[in-house]
């Protein structure tokens, strides 16, 4: 949720600051929400389509590809699909 919030307010940011230059901004939001999103599609096509051509179907190359997850991000709520390395405890030795 935090990059969430930390995105969001550079977007705030980058707003005021072309609010107080006067400037628009390049692209209609909706546009350039589309664009990005056609963005993180396409670099997908690649991988799953080499995996199609493989043999594998689609949904099994969208899965091994994890493209959900690079397409969507971490969504709030969710757990990352590999397990956490647990921080290793370091012991002192006493003379």
């Amino acid at each position: 949720m935090k990059v969430y919030i930390i995105s969001l307010s550079a977007g705030v940011l980058v707003g005021v600051i072309y609010s107080l230059l006067h400037v628009r901004s390049p692209a209609p939001p909706l546009v350039a929400l589309v664009g990005l999103a056609g963005i993180l599609i396409g670099e997908q096509v690649i991988p799953i389509g080499k995996q199609v051509l493989a043999g594998a179907s689609i949904s099994s190359a969208w899965k091994q590809g994890m493209a959900t997850q690079h397409i969507f991000g971490m969504l709030p709520g969710h757990h990352s699909a590999q397990p956490k390395i647990a921080a290793a405890k370091v012991v002192e030795k006493q003379p």
